[in-house]
């Protein structure tokens, strides 16, 4: 990861220890959020997530063992790195931050190069096995063949279909992309997303995918094509799920029939499809009035039918794409995704133009999220 990840909440009731350590640590790259007391570190904590804590022991009301409890009891702050920068360092308060895990003892007298050494060396160490473990997991669902994203898309004779993908801060997330082809007639076309973070969100991709393949399956047996239907099978069985029925997904379903073009649509709780109109040169979002996968047994789901004539393009995107991070906590635009997409759309290469608009490098620099866009394009 770059520096530009690297936060660092520092606490010290003395202000002049506190500008002095922020300004040694801001000229390496980090982001310093500095509090006098725990009232005003808790009161950060609620909207930053640091990389790690730096925290002086000796502080009045609360001092920095009480604060470290703090920590430890809550969910969402326990596994960020804690340190005690502090004046006392005997071996007695020692053991017993110790015992309460933090990370490590750094004495106020250190020199102020060796403390960033320090605090860079627990940094890199804890991303580093991050990213092993990461690794490890990785390959192991690759063995099992787990994935929520296919190797590539199948070829159609007369579309185009591409897609796009990136998880958020390349760990492992909610999005989910799969295509069904049934014989040379018609291809499903799936993209969820399921609420929550990381692992948890990654795990539960699979169950979504299993029952959404199988439906598609079951339905096609019965010769039931209707993507609503589909849609609501998914939704009677999650809900009745004793793991799944808390567990909330968004999902768009297409279904393509080759040969007229027509194009099936139902949607969960997603975002509406941006559809290029080649003819009448403008888009339009199609929306659906689908409730979340899971919500409700009565999803109330309804079927949309796109009819693509030569040229006509469909974006189909997670909610990823229209997030961003402001000075105010994270934004969604999706009107402000649909004008970016407006000038790109209709071209030849719209689908690399798409790419660099949407997944250039530096473009991506500002996803919060785990951000996926289907591409269809009739030729």
């Amino acid at each position: 990861m770059s520096d530009k990840f690297k936060k660092i909440l520092l606490l010290d009731d003395e202000g002049f220890i506190l500008q002095m350590i922020s300004k040694a640590l801001s000229k390496e790259g980090f982001e310093c959020m500095m509090a006098k007391s725990v009232v005003q570190a808790i009161d950060i904590l609620q909207t930053e997530t640091p990389d790690i804590i730096l925290s002086d022991y000796q502080m009045p009301l609360i001092n920095g063992f009480e604060f470290r409890e703090i920590i430890l009891r809550d969910k969402r702050w326990k596994t960020i790195p804690f340190v005690f920068f502090t004046s006392v360092t005997d071996h007695e308060h020692m053991q017993k931050g110790l015992d309460m895990e933090v990370v490590d003892y750094i004495n106020k007298d250190t020199p102020m190069p060796m403390v960033v050494s320090k605090i860079n060396n627990i940094i890199h160490t804890i991303r580093r096995q991050h990213e092993k473990s990461i690794q490890e997991i990785r390959i192991a669902a690759e063995a099992l063949n787990l994935r929520s994203v296919p190797a590539q898309t199948p070829e159609i004779t007369g579309y185009q279909l591409k897609f796009l993908y990136q998880s958020f801060e390349n760990y492992p997330g909610g999005d989910f992309i799969d295509f069904i082809q049934i014989d040379d007639k018609y291809t499903f076309v799936i993209l969820g997303d399921v609420m929550g973070k990381k692992w948890g969100a990654w795990f539960f991709s699979f169950n979504f995918l299993s029952y959404i393949r199988s439906a598609i399956r079951l339905c096609v047996f019965d010769g039931n094509l209707s993507t609503a239907s589909i849609i609501e099978k998914i939704n009677k069985v999650i809900v009745l799920d004793s793991v799944l029925g808390d567990v909330l997904s968004t999902l768009s379903l297409l279904m393509i029939e080759h040969d007229t073009g027509k194009v099936h649509y139902s949607g969960a709780g997603d975002l509406p499809v941006i559809w290029y109109q080649a003819s009448e040169r403008k888009c339009m979002a199609v929306e659906s009035s689908g409730l979340l996968l899971g919500v409700m047994q009565n999803g109330q789901y309804n079927e949309k039918i796109i009819q693509l004539e030569s040229g006509d393009q469909l974006i189909v995107i997670s909610d990823g794409m229209i997030d961003f991070e402001t000075e105010d906590g994270k934004k969604s635009d999706y009107d402000l995704f649909l004008k970016k997409m407006k000038i790109v759309v209709g071209q030849v290469d719209s689908f690399d133009l798409i790419k660099n608009v949407t997944f250039s490098s530096e473009y991506s620099k500002g996803f919060v999220d785990d951000c996926s866009l289907i591409f269809i394009e009739k030729d």
